[in-house]
């Protein structure tokens, strides 16, 4: 019942926001994102250390626009990777997690516009990253979530009044600081006290934009 209430309240709120908007803006994402190598000790002998490979990071996102060059938006970014850790328990592991990684983002949009055809832009985004451990042994945590960050700089080309492409960089990050947990799971060290590691995810990438409204 909470859960439907706060989906229901999110949904309330974007609409809106959308009909008190100056315009409105659909978003879609393709970004290839790098590796990155991530490490969580919680003693000498109890750590995990490993690599989350780069891939495709896809998304989707509505955009409105509050003035003429100031934005938000909502973005719900996704990827399907692996994940090659090595973790000592009893002794030297190794094994590749099959991961899912959800984003989900609320980010701000500051444009110049310099021609009918070039719009570029830039911000900062704040939100959550959700882990999925999609092949969990019978001892592993399966989800985490954490708080997450970014930053972005592109260009809107405009093919028509309405259709553009989008050509993006930007920099995805989930932080894990004291409290226990993990980006993925590997047993009973998940309920120790780890040490500060984050996660950093490099893409250079593009997408399309449409204006609906």
């Amino acid at each position: 019942m909470k859960k439907r209430f706060s989906l229901t309240a999110i949904l309330s709120f974007v609409l809106i926001v959308m009909c008190q908007a100056q315009g409105v803006r659909l978003n879609g994402y393709a970004t290839y994102v790098f590796d990155d190598k991530f490490d969580t000790y919680y003693s000498s002998t109890e750590y995990i250390e490993g690599r989350i490979n780069g891939g495709l990071l896809w998304g989707v996102g509505i955009e409105v626009k509050i003035r003429d060059n100031t934005g938000a938006e909502l973005i719900y970014f996704r990827q399907d990777t692996e994940a090659p850790v090595r973790f000592y328990r009893n002794g030297d592991q190794n094994r590749t997690i099959d991961l899912g990684i959800n984003y989900i983002m609320l980010a701000g949009a500051r444009t110049v516009q310099l021609s009918d055809k070039i719009e570029p832009y830039g911000g900062v985004m704040l939100g959550v990253a959700v882990f999925s451990n999609k092949n969990p042994r019978a001892d592993e945590i399966e989800s985490a979530t954490k708080f997450a960050w970014g930053l972005r700089i592109g260009t809107n080309v405009w093919l028509s009044e309405k259709v553009g492409l989008k050509l993006q960089a930007q920099l995805l990050s989930a932080v894990q600081s004291l409290g226990g947990g993990l980006y993925v799971g590997t047993g009973g060290a998940g309920a120790g006290v780890s040490s500060y590691s984050t996660l950093f995810q490099f893409g250079l990438g593009g997408g399309l934009v449409v204006k609906v409204k």
